[in-house]
Formats: C-alpha cells, sequence, structure tokens
C-alpha cells in the first residue's frame, strides 16, 4: 500500500500548465519551526523552553497553523512537515 499526500496545502490553484510547481503554504518563519518541533515528536512544553517562548504561544502558533491550512490533528501537521521537508 502507497502513502500519497495529496495538496489542499497550496495556497492558489496550480496554474494549467502541468509543469509549474505547487506553492509551498505560506508559514511565518517561527510557525515553521514550531509546526518542524511538533513534528520531531517534541510536546508543546518541550518545543516551547527550545524556541524561548510559553507553551501558550506554542498552542497559539499550531493553532494559526491548523487554522490557515485547515489542518485538525497532529497527525496532518506531521505529514506537512514531512512535505515541507522540515
Amino acid at each position: 500500500m502507497s502513502l500519497t499526500l495529496a495538496t489542499p496545502y497550496a495556497e492558489a490553484p496550480a496554474p494549467a500548465s502541468a509543469s509549474a510547481p505547487v506553492s509551498a503554504p505560506v508559514l511565518a518563519p517561527r510557525e515553521r519551526e514550531t509546526l518542524r518541533h511538533i513534528a520531531a515528536g517534541r510536546t508543546y512544553l518541550q518545543t516551547a523552553r527550545h524556541m524561548g517562548l510559553s507553551k501558550h504561544t506554542v498552542d497559539a502558533y499550531l493553532r494559526r497553523i491548523r487554522a490557515k491550512l485547515n489542518i485538525s490533528s497532529t497527525a496532518e501537521l506531521t505529514r506537512l512537515a514531512i512535505s515541507l521537508g522540515l
């Protein structure tokens, strides 16, 4: 069985050209860093300590990511992080 990542995370529809790459989701640098830590299996508290933030700020970043990309689970966040090469 093969696992294929659908691309509902693209910000805008891809142009008609088949060779055009799909654009990556627009995440702030700290959102990308937070996503990388969570995808690596760290807890909110571990992520917060590593980034010098409160766990509430980490939670806010993840809520913002979920809202931007219409993601509801940590598994989907992890899949996104892998697809982005984080």
